[in-house]
């Protein structure tokens, strides 16, 4: 238990400590200061998902009566600690700490720095305890507390004016997913007077039968509040009709781009439904809504990709094609599966957005791709990296994304038109995100007609703890620090090798030793089949894979990678 309730004071204790003596800490010391508490939260929380595997157990805290109004309402402050959320907290935290340690390096001569390393930890803390609180009321205190930091972290340059439309959509559309909410909430206060969850599904199947009329037409009582529910994590997870405020809010600092919208913030919605999954097992509306909304955003979100010049944008719009994905495999109840590819999605695209930072900063805080160009010329590690996490992306076979994109396509194989549909829209993006991560890394590494050169692109020298020249023609340009480049390198080598066996071993099963001798969860997913989809995704990743080597620009870095 003390695994359990000693990170969350200590995740409240860093964030006092790091907002009322942020003038005595200074920039370096809070990102010291705060990092150990990370870690050490990192390592409590690992032992707790450890014990709970080991053990079969699920741990619930209920510290009593927080209000109480008559027969009205009864709201209770309760803690739950499961495998879901263990391993959504011990994700966030993860990239917590590599947004912040990129951040640092990244914007250390920036005079605003401090305030990004606090919001970031303040942001972050929010989120755990979404994945931690048991009761509704709570949940909706947390959904507004992460709904504040993100809007202080996208307004953060709020002297720009485009920054403060960006933070007022984005605003807007945060109000619209809690008005949604809201009526979920009231209905359970008014009907059940309770915000317990454990409480509230219990007696969701008693509703089964029950409708709400309007004008003389029905709607089954379920049917309504799940698609209620996934309207509000739509807004959240940026789906179709949804989604433009998540490339606008591109406008927030690379490192807290980096943070929110690869790993918390869109996956807020997809939490919401995983923990609401009781709901779903009675709302036949809310999983079709599902399913259609996600096929609908992953071919929308591909096009989009296809056609910006603009790579934070494409970035943006890579990760709402990817969040259709989740979205679409709740539909179909496959929860396994999309935690599964929720965090092999969340490293490689924290990672992509760190990758991106250091591009945009080479070229002076440029982000157009048609000004970009030559960078392999200049910084080997990086363009190496960005190749990398660009084939884990679209799904280059054996990698840990091909694994958990695999999975999900299996659980479309189904007859009816709704899977049909699904299936179409997941071919689109097959075909198209090889070819707009491909046009990513040509523009920026491989383009030799452009001969624009960075004058200003040293990072912190007080975190590299080696200094490096970097392979070059003729500059002394430091792109990426020595150690940051090796940090990403493990990280990257944990994620394509090692992360779906680690992933398999945490979501097969309770008994960890039953998990890593029979890999029953793979069972569940024959890795070759015979359908048309997967072996169109199959051969449009070996396509796109055939396309990038065989590119003059590829051969040329090559050439440089033997002599």
């Amino acid at each position: 238990m003390i695994f359990f309730i000693l990170p969350t004071f200590l995740l409240i204790l860093n964030c006092l400590g790091l907002y009322f003596f942020r003038q005595w800490w200074g920039p370096l010391g809070a990102f010291v200061s705060s990092s150990i508490f990370i870690i050490a939260v990192i390592f409590l929380l690992i032992g707790a998902l450890f014990f709970q595997l080991g053990t079969g157990a699920v741990w619930f805290v209920d510290f009593g009566r927080i209000f109480f109004l008559f027969d009205v309402i009864d709201i209770n402050l309760i803690l739950l600690s499961d495998t879901l959320g263990l391993t959504a907290a011990i994700l966030v935290l993860t990239l917590t700490l590599s947004a912040q340690y990129f951040g640092v390096e990244y914007m250390y001569r920036e005079a605003f720095v401090l305030r990004l390393v606090y919001l970031l930890n303040f942001f972050a803390t929010s989120v755990v305890f979404l994945f931690f609180v048991y009761d509704f009321f709570l949940i909706l205190v947390v959904w507004e507390l992460i709904g504040l930091f993100s809007l202080l972290l996208v307004n953060f340059y709020s002297t720009r004016v485009y920054t403060v439309k960006a933070a007022f959509k984005t605003f807007l559309f945060s109000r619209f997913s809690d008005f949604f909410i809201f009526i979920v909430f009231f209905f359970f206060v008014l009907i059940l007077n309770s915000t317990d969850l454990s409480v509230l599904f219990l007696k969701i199947p008693f509703f089964v039968f029950f409708n709400v009329y309007v004008s003389g037409v029905g709607f089954n009582m379920l049917n309504l509040l799940g698609f209620f529910i996934v309207i509000a994590g739509g807004v959240k997870a940026a789906q179709f009709f949804f989604h433009v405020w998540l490339p606008d809010a591109m406008e927030a600092p690379t490192p807290a781009s980096a943070l929110i919208h690869s790993s918390t913030l869109v996956i807020m919605g997809i939490y919401l439904i995983i923990r609401f999954n009781v709901l779903f097992e009675f709302s036949y509306l809310g999983n079709t809504t599902l399913s259609v909304l996600g096929g609908l955003t992953i071919a929308v979100g591909a096009i989009s990709a296809s056609f910006q010049n603009d790579i934070k944008k494409l970035v943006a719009y890579s990760t709402v094609s990817q969040m259709g994905y989740l979205f679409c495999g709740c539909g179909f109840m496959a929860y396994k599966e999309v935690m599964f590819y929720l965090a092999v999605h969340a490293m490689n695209k924290a990672f992509l957005f760190i990758m991106v930072g250091y591009v945009v900063h080479f070229f002076t805080g440029n982000t157009d791709l048609r000004f970009m160009g030559r960078l392999y010329t200049y910084s080997f590690d990086l363009t190496a990296l960005l190749i990398i996490i660009s084939l884990n992306l679209t799904g280059l076979p054996t990698t840990s994304g091909f694994i958990a994109k695999e999975f999900l396509v299996f659980q479309t194989f189904k007859s009816d038109y709704f899977s049909l549909f699904v299936r179409v829209t997941w071919f689109v993006s097959f075909l198209l995100t090889p070819v707009y991560m491909l046009f990513l890394n040509y523009f920026v590494a491989f383009r030799t007609n452009q001969t624009y050169v960075s004058n200003a692109t040293t990072p912190n020298p007080g975190l590299t703890l080696f200094t490096k020249d970097k392979f070059n023609l003729g500059t002394q340009s430091l792109v990426i620090a020595k150690m940051t480049s090796v940090l990403l390198g493990l990280l990257l080598l944990l994620v394509l090798f090692l992360g779906e066996y680690a992933l398999t071993i945490l979501l097969s099963s309770n008994s960890q030793l039953g998990a890593i001798t029979s890999f029953s969860f793979l069972n569940e997913a024959p890795l070759v089949s015979d359908n048309l989809l997967l072996s169109t995704y199959s051969l449009n990743t070996a396509l796109g894979l055939i396309i990038l080597t065989s590119s003059e620009t590829a051969l040329r870095f090559l050439y440089l990678l033997i002599y």
